[in-house]
């Protein structure tokens, strides 16, 4: 990784101003800065020198005057985001001001493939400046970069793998997968416009990432929304134990009781949550019975959500949560068992989390040149 240059206070004001806004006039950075257009035209200037900002057009004022437009230089660099996910891992590599320049996607088994064939995509000339891996885990904050793993042993086996494919000396960060799907709903999903909102996602496995005042919140252990760890069954006689809640609500206990409800009359039996939804969606009585039962569950878990967060809005995802055909079901159980609350259906789709990821990747990768900021007189 290059080393980033040493920045003055204003110039990494103005830099951070930039990556965010894409492209700007020295007039627009001088307003998004809050700095005099003279100490940003010096920003600008001591960017340029650097390779961290670039002349890139001019732009007319209704005055009829031209202002010169600036974008991100070519040494600001680039960033990884890689989503491991259940089955697919997605990799995505962006410039710094968020623009794709890569992107793979490949079974699980494959992932260290699929960082070294976006790697190798990135332009040479660009310094890669970040790293971001979302886990199905608890992600603990404690900036030791690359000698991070995931806090327990369900995501440590694919994350070493993908570890070797990773180039040395660029820090690597890791999020919960959950919590990048929420950013990816803040930012452009069903949730823009809304600083607090819960992002519960329903699939193989359950979470929820949990987004208040526009920031993602994480918890002291890193594992706010790890509803797997809600005591489950919680009844006389019956020992709640850990995970067992995303036992009964995920996707292989919704194809179980599938099976258990099947009539030949419905024809085969369906073999994935894709399959059953298609075939309630088409009318078949059983399907239809399964996804309602699965929709009352939804809206419980949903309510336990709300009794304690009170977010106004739940946003509701993963391969079994985002299908529409939950959200008479979910809103049912909420008016019965809550009060009111939004409900609606995500809208970042499958590849919500990486998407997120590479946001948090580019924040990441924005600071790193910033961090550098004071060190020149």
């Amino acid at each position: 990784m290059a080393e980033a240059p040493r920045l003055t206070e204003s110039a990494s004001a103005v830099f951070a101003v930039l990556a965010q806004a894409g492209s700007a006039t020295r007039p627009q950075l001088a307003s998004l800065a809050g700095l005099s257009k003279p100490t940003v035209s010096g920003a600008v200037a001591e960017l340029e020198g650097a390779r961290l900002a670039a002349h890139s057009g001019t732009a007319s004022s209704g005055t009829g005057r031209s202002a010169a437009v600036y974008r991100l230089g070519p040494a600001a660099g680039a960033v990884l985001a890689v989503d491991l996910g259940p089955a697919l891992t997605r990799v995505r590599g962006c410039a710094l001001d968020g623009a794709l320049l890569a992107e793979v996607t490949t079974s699980r088994e494959d992932a260290p493939d699929a960082v070294r064939e976006a790697l190798a995509a990135l332009p040479a000339d660009l310094p890669l400046r970040s790293i971001v891996v979302a886990v199905g885990d608890v992600a603990a904050q404690d900036g030791r970069g690359s000698g991070m793993r995931p806090a327990t042993a369900k995501a440590g086996p694919v994350f070493d793998a993908v570890a070797v494919a990773l180039p040395p000396g660029v820090p690597v960060h890791l999020e919960n997968n959950v919590n990048c799907a929420a950013l990816a709903e803040l930012h452009e999903g069903a949730a823009r416009g809304r600083h607090t909102f819960g992002y519960l996602r329903i699939g193989v496995g359950i979470g929820l990432g949990i987004v208040v005042g526009g920031r993602v919140l994480r918890g002291s252990n890193g594992a706010a929304g790890e509803l797997s760890r809600l005591p489950y069954p919680w009844d006389d006689g019956r020992e709640p134990h850990q995970e067992a809640l995303e036992e009964y609500i995920g996707a292989r206990s919704l194809l179980r009781r599938a099976a258990e409800a099947w009539q030949l009359a419905d024809g085969p039996c369906p073999r994935s949550t894709e399959r059953l939804f298609a075939l309630a969606g088409a009318g078949t009585a059983t399907a239809r019975a399964v996804v309602g039962r699965h929709a009352t569950d939804v809206g419980r878990l949903a309510a336990a959500v709300i009794a304690v967060l009170d977010p106004g809005l739940i946003v509701l995802g993963g391969s079994t949560g985002s299908d529409p055909q939950l959200l008479p079901g979910v809103r049912a159980e909420l008016a019965r068992l809550s009060w009111p609350t939004e409900v609606v259906s995500s809208t970042v789709g499958d590849f919500g989390t990486v998407a997120g990821a590479a946001r948090l990747a580019v924040a990441r990768g924005v600071q790193t040149v910033t961090d550098a900021a004071g060190t020149k007189d």
